[in-house]
This record gives structure tokens, C-alpha cells and sequence, in this order.
């Protein structure tokens, strides 16, 4: 969890999760013994019963695949289909990983079991997960006490920001009371539903009037008196009190907070993935990497006959690109120009009357014969799997850039840089070239935002079908 604490809800779909691993491979034990399929006579004794250790290693193998997974995280939580995905790879994963440690230790569980308490333990994660979501629908509309009761102090773009953040999370227990604001004008007014109560001279009586639980504090940095004179006025309230630090617009993408020696310290440009899941989408390249360059090797052979036969020149281009945080590496392309290319570059470039700059073209004369057949199906791109081995890309991530595009971002199209440049990615499934470029910089900070492992299978699984298609690719 990026938060660095489990949310209550988190904790409970953890120890749910725990529970209905046991009961799942019970059931799947016991269809194993009742079911026609795959069953030849009366089973031996040691297939009807499984040792405890066994139910061990399936509780290990799914909770280390959910965590992973971020799958007990809320904030990622955005749609049922989302959701569902993640548990789905995590139990995929759990599922291999369990088979695994089983045939080292208990080799006489059947490969059929492994199957029946794949979908049995599937079906139960997800129907708890759907019993909760219906739950907390029928609770928010007959019950809305039950919800966290929150009151916000300054409607002002942190506030009205957080207040859309609650109603978007209101599943998960979040009701928004209203806003105080010293600003005359705001008075009376509503903000995403919420109305302006009052001052914030007056949080004590609306804290105690509004029976509110939670008081959310988002003013600006300026005003640190007003924010230790709300303090001191909720201290002898039973009300927890939460700050929200108005910092967002200098975080790069995510800020971070952590605790050293009592001292809140809060980090501004932290690294979007981190821990587990970078090192699990390192391993997920390695292998997938290696796995293409082994199917795609005759391809490989071919397409560097081709390229021999039709022009003079190297068979590899290397290009100096923008990598993760700013590093600068060397991209690894079938070369798809005539030799002087690059000395030939400034016949090309052109900038619109809005400053945007154009650096690709369908018709650039520079692009041989071969080259134009290897750009539309994106084939020149095999070579970059080498990159992928080396590290210095990634299978799923924003395009690297070359530096002297990067030197004329604005500074919002530099958060790109947060996480792995990969070989495809989100913007190359939604248009490839056909996009302006800032466009293509928002389609890329998508997946910034809201990365996982399963959003980098789903891009993999929509990248052939975008090459073949060939739009946009030039």
C-alpha cells in the first residue's frame, strides 16, 4: 500500500482473503472426490485428505500474489473490471507459485485439484468482493451514519479537490458534511454537493451540531496560525483531525509521507513504483523479454537480411533517448533511414503557430523502402527487447524521448519520466503517431497514475492487434 498504513477495509478483505483460502481448498478437495471428471475408480486414501501444510502454502502463495497485486488497496480501486482483473492475476500467479512449492513437497496433489481450487478460490474472492461493494451501497443510502461523517475546512482548489476524492471513495465509507471557509462569498455555496456551513471560527460547533467524526484541514500553507488555531479548538473534541498539505503542485507526481523520529517528513518526488512491485515488474520483463526473443528470432534473422539487401548502412541504430528519471541511454532500433539520416533531421522538423513541434511525418523522404514496412507493422522495435534485458527499458512504459524534444517540455510533461520507459504503452494502443504530442504526453501520465502489473498485461495483450492495424505508425 503506497499509503504506508492499511486502511481498515484493507485489514478486513486481508483476513477474509486468509479465511476463504482453507474453505476454498476444502471445496476443491471435495468436488476432487466427487466429481466424474478426470477420475478413474475409487481414489487412494491420501487424494481425499490434504496435510495442513498444505492449506499453509495456498494461504502464502495468495496473500504474497494479492499484496503484490495491490489488490488491498482502496485508492486503487476505481472499477469493478479493474478490481476483478487484479484478483484474477494475482490468483494466476498464486495459482503457479503454490504448484510450485506443492510438486517439491506434496507430490500427490492432483493437477486437477490445482484447477478446481483455482476457480472455487477465484469465485469466492470475488463474490466477497462484490457482497461488500453491493453493502456498502444499500449502507450509504439507508444508513448514512455509518459512513465516516467528514467536515472540510477551505473551499478553495485543495478543498473542492478533495472533496471530489470523497465522493468518488464514498463506497468505502466517506460522507462529506460540508466545507467552512472564511471567504464571504463562498458562503451558502455548494461544491460537489457540499454546502459552505460557516466560518472556520465556528468548527467547534458545527463539529458537535453536524455530529462529524473526521476534520479534514486543507488551507493553504500561509495560513498556519489559522490551522494551530483549529487545533487547540478540537483538542477536547472527540474528533479525529487529518492535514491535507497543499503541496500537490510541486510533486512531480505523488508525494509521500513518512515519519523519522516523531518528525512527519513528507517527500514531494518519490518513485511511483517501489519495492515489490518494481522488482516484480522487473521480473515480469525478464522473462516475457526473453520469451519474445526467442519466438520472434527467425523474424529477427529476417528482417536483418532485409535491411542489408535493401540499402547501405548499419542493421542497428542506436539512439541516445530519455530513460527513467532523466538517465540518458542508448535505444536499440532496425534501422529504418538511409545512413545520414540524423544530419538530414532539420529537413523535417517542423513547429506549429501553437509551438507544438511536429517530428514525424508519413511521407519523410529520409525512410527506405523496407524501413516503411518495418515502422507500420512497429518490427523496427524488436531490438529494443535487448534494452529491456540491460534495464534500461521496460516491456510497458511511456516512450523514451530524444533529449532535444525533452529540452522543450513544459514541466507537467516531465512526470512521464517517473516511471520505466517501456517498448509500448498506454498511448501507443489509443492512436500510436496519429496524436499530438501532448496528447500523447496525457495518455502516458495515465498510466503514471495508475499503474499495476494488470495494466501492463492488458497494454501487452492490445499491442499486436494495434501493430497489425498499423494506424498512426509512420
Amino acid at each position: 500500500m503506497r499509503s504506508g498504513r492499511l486502511s481498515p477495509l484493507s485489514v478486513q478483505l486481508f483476513i477474509v482473503d486468509i479465511l476463504l483460502n482453507p474453505i476454498g481448498l476444502f471445496i476443491a478437495t471435495y468436488l476432487r472426490t466427487t466429481l466424474p471428471f478426470g477420475r478413474s475408480g475409487n481414489l487412494p486414501p491420501d487424494l481425499t485428505t490434504l496435510p495442513w501444510p498444505v492449506y499453509l502454502i495456498a494461504i502464502f502463495s495468495w496473500s504474497i500474489a494479492l499484496v503484490l497485486n495491490d489488490a488491498y488497496d482502496p485508492e486503487r480501486v476505481l472499477r469493478w473490471f479493474n478490481e476483478a482483473g487484479r484478483v484474477l492475476w494475482s490468483s494466476i500467479v498464486a495459482t503457479v507459485l503454490m504448484a510450485g512449492l506443492i510438486y517439491m513437497t506434496f507430490r500427490e496433489v492432483s493437477r486437477l485439484q490445482f484447477i478446481y481450487f483455482f476457480l472455487v478460490n477465484l469465485g469466492l474472492l470475488l463474490s466477497y468482493r462484490a457482497l461488500l461493494r453491493i453493502y456498502f451501497r444499500l449502507v450509504g443510502r439507508t444508513r448514512p451514519g455509518v459512513h465516516n461523517r467528514i467536515l472540510i475546512l477551505g473551499a478553495g482548489d485543495l478543498g473542492t479537490r478533495i472533496s471530489q476524492v470523497i465522493r468518488d471513495h464514498s463506497r468505502w465509507g466517506y460522507n462529506l458534511v460540508g466545507f467552512l471557509d472564511d471567504d464571504a462569498n463562498k458562503q451558502g455555496k455548494s461544491y460537489d454537493g457540499a454546502q459552505v456551513l460557516g466560518t472556520i471560527l465556528e468548527v467547534k460547533s458545527m463539529v458537535e451540531q453536524k455530529r462529524v467524526e473526521e476534520v479534514w484541514v486543507a488551507l493553504p500553507v500561509w495560513a498556519l496560525d489559522r490551522i494551530n488555531l483549529v487545533l487547540s479548538e478540537l483538542e477536547k473534541l472527540p474528533v479525529r483531525v487529518k492535514i491535507i498539505p497543499d503541496y500537490f503542485s510541486l510533486a512531480l507526481v505523488r508525494a509521500n509521507a513518512e515519519v523519522l523520529g516523531g518528525i512527519p517528513i513528507i517527500g514531494l518526488r518519490e518513485p511511483v513504483i517501489v519495492g515489490p512491485a518494481r522488482w516484480v515488474k522487473r521480473m515480469f520483463d525478464l522473462v516475457v523479454s526473453t520469451l519474445l526473443l526467442i519466438i520472434s528470432f527467425p523474424a529477427l534473422i529476417i528482417v536483418t537480411l532485409l535491411i542489408r539487401l535493401d540499402s547501405p548502412g548499419k542493421i542497428l541504430f542506436i539512439q541516445n533517448r530519455i530513460g527513467e528519471n532523466g538517465r540518458i541511454f542508448g535505444m536499440f532500433k532496425f534501422r529504418t533511414m538511409v545512413f545520414d539520416a540524423e544530419q538530414r533531421q532539420a529537413e523535417v522538423i517542423q513547429e506549429t503557430d501553437a509551438g507544438e513541434v511536429i517530428h514525424k511525418h508519413e511521407d519523410d523522404p529520409r525512410v527506405t523502402r523496407v524501413g516503411r514496412f518495418l515502422r507500420r507493422y512497429s518490427l523496427d522495435e524488436l531490438p529494443q527487447l535487448f534494452n529491456v534485458l540491460k534495464g534500461d527499458m521496460s516491456l510497458v512504459g511511456p516512450r523514451p524521448e530524444m533529449p532535444w524534444l525533452v529540452d522543450r517540455y513544459d514541466s507537467w510533461q516531465r512526470k512521464r519520466f517517473a516511471v520505466p520507459q517501456g517498448i509500448t504503452g498506454w498511448w501507443q494502443i489509443n492512436g500510436r503517431s496519429d496524436k499530438p504530442m501532448h496528447l500523447n504526453t496525457e495518455d502516458d501520465l495515465y498510466y503514471v497514475y495508475n499503474y499495476s502489473l494488470w495494466l501492463d498485461i492488458q497494454i501487452l495483450l492490445r499491442t499486436p492487434w494495434a501493430a497489425l492495424q498499423g494506424r498512426g505508425a509512420f
